[in-house]
């Protein structure tokens, strides 16, 4: 017996009947002109934690390529709206992963987090030189054990593809020179916004 379910692609369009236990809170999108329908979708609570991911990394990220505020205020506002967004990702993703028998996932991806912004804020703090210049590899490289602790509990082939394409990133970052933090945040946010668009294979 396959690790992985090989009878669905890894990636494909969402279809349009759904497990009854998706339903809860989800966002049905209807976009129309009259008759004339521009676009229809609906993203599931795992859908919604993505893109509100996707939506907290573009200002942080933004924020730190392109405009001149401190990093000591960098560091507290990103450090409120992570825990803000992981706190809100428990809470939409805990019915998902207790039902897929996979809660340690969630914890991983919560250990990960406040890993993260301990470090971040500490080499700030600190002034430690060698945090600072490999925030960019530092987050990528959380990610990237997040997705592949992900999709192998969950026996994803998209996701533990995600992983790796985060791991890969790390080792291109010193190609794009003055443009590392634009480069990942622009790979972090297309990932999050792409599992969120499609459905991807899972238990």
């Amino acid at each position: 017996m396959s690790f992985f379910n090989d009878s669905v692609p890894p990636l494909r369009r969402k279809r349009s009947t759904l497990d009854i236990h998706d339903l809860e809170g989800l966002w049905q999108v209807n976009w129309q002109i009259g008759q004339i329908k521009l676009y229809s979708t609906f993203y599931t609570r795992i859908d919604q934690a993505f893109i509100l991911w996707s939506l907290l990394l573009i200002p942080m990220f933004v924020t730190a390529q392109f405009l001149p505020i401190s990093w000591s205020l960098q560091a507290a506002l990103w450090s409120v709206l992570s825990c803000l967004g992981t706190g809100i990702m428990m809470s939409w993703t805990s019915y998902w992963v207790k039902r897929r028998q996979v809660e340690w996932v969630l914890y991983c991806w919560a250990f990960l987090m406040v890993i993260g912004v301990i470090v971040t804020n500490l080499g700030i703090l600190f002034s430690w030189g060698e945090v600072l210049l490999n925030l960019c590899p530092l987050w990528l490289g959380l990610s990237a054990f997040g997705y592949l602790c992900t999709g192998f509990g969950v026996r994803s082939r998209t996701i533990i593809g995600t992983g790796i394409l985060h791991a890969i990133a790390i080792f291109l970052l010193p190609y794009f020179s003055g443009w590392q933090f634009l480069a990942t945040g622009t790979l972090m946010v297309s990932c999050l916004l792409l599992l969120a668009e499609f459905e991807w294979d899972h238990l």
